[in-house]
């Protein structure tokens, strides 16, 4: 099998596969994510609020992004957290590595999370468009369950923490 690049931008790559039958497969070379489910020392999850110009309105998610060329998904975790929240971490664990879409993505997701997460304190600027929302944890079960948190990554995300008896169902 034999990859070569079709397009390229600084946020993703297109790539062509030929098949065995000689046909291409396209797929998107992207940088790989993390998500984080935080909670707070009180108990609550921290979420974030957003605009996103591809469903045309806010979403409700978790913190969330791209991992940097070089950097550790562990780094990018604290960094996400910290960009899109203002909070830090003291320990994070790994919940797992998923693959976002076998059929079209060629990254993974690491889903981690960050108990005891607390303010960094001073002048932490925060990522533009993006509003901290702590909730709690049946909060967020209830949103997951009603569709007000709609993205599947951060689903998933949140099913591995249930999982792994991180956050309780309501």
């Amino acid at each position: 099998m034999t990859r070569s690049v079709v397009f390229s931008s600084p946020w993703c790559r297109l790539v062509a596969e030929t098949l065995a039958t000689g046909e291409p497969y396209y797929m998107l070379d992207v940088a790989d994510y993390v998500s984080v489910v935080a909670r707070t020392p009180g108990g609550q999850l921290v979420l974030v609020r957003q605009y996103r110009p591809v469903v045309g309105r806010d979403t409700l998610e978790l913190p969330s992004g791209h991992v940097d060329a070089g950097e550790a998904p562990e780094d990018a975790v604290r960094r996400e957290l910290l960009e899109e929240t203002g909070m830090v971490a003291g320990n994070v664990e790994l919940l797992g590595v998923l693959i976002p879409d076998v059929g079209r993505l060629t990254n993974r997701m690491w889903c981690y999370f960050a108990s005891d997460v607390t303010p960094a304190g001073g002048d932490v600027e925060l990522e533009d468009g993006v509003v901290p929302v702590e909730v709690s944890a049946s909060e967020a079960m209830a949103m997951a369950t009603d569709g007000t948190i709609d993205h599947a990554l951060n689903l998933a995300a949140l099913f591995l923490a249930v999982s792994k008896r991180k956050v309780s169902l309501p």
